[in-house]
């Protein structure tokens, strides 16, 4: 059986906010809408759920991002996750040039954990929070570079 990686999910705080963040690191936005009904309800196992969605693409048009924003029921805070937590993990991208990436977190108020890396003289690496403590991390190839 073929499969696809259809997209990863995010729920977040401030969906704009979060679209600010990842528009400007150059995902364009496919979509936005609110969902609710019984078929949000069954697909999820939430009743009564009702969100504002935003779909967005990577700019080589191999991944997607579909962060959601809970209108009901209330979104649940929780601690960020951390890097050796089990579970979701974090959010990867490949980047031509860290620094610009950075600089461009940096104006969302999102810096790196404790800095850039580079493994082997290989990749650059950081890792960083993104908007709702979403991990996300950047590497550069020096191959590429």
């Amino acid at each position: 059986m073929p499969i696809k990686l259809e997209n990863v999910g995010i729920a977040v705080r401030d969906l704009d906010a979060t679209i600010a963040f990842f528009t400007d690191l150059g995902l364009p936005v496919l979509g936005r809408a609110e969902v609710s009904g019984e078929w949000a309800d069954t697909a999820v196992g939430l009743d009564g759920n009702h969100a504002r969605i935003a779909m967005l693409q990577t700019p080589d048009g191999e991944g997607r991002l579909e962060l959601f924003e809970y209108l009901h029921p209330d979104a649940i805070e929780t601690e960020p996750t951390r890097p050796h937590e089990i579970g979701m993990h974090r959010v990867a991208f490949q980047v031509d040039d860290i620094e610009e990436a950075l600089a461009i977190a940096a104006r969302h108020g999102c810096h790196p954990l404790r800095g850039v890396a580079t493994y082997e003289d290989v990749y650059k690496l950081t890792y960083l929070r993104g908007p709702s403590g979403i991990l996300v991390m950047f590497a550069q190839d020096l191959a590429k570079s």
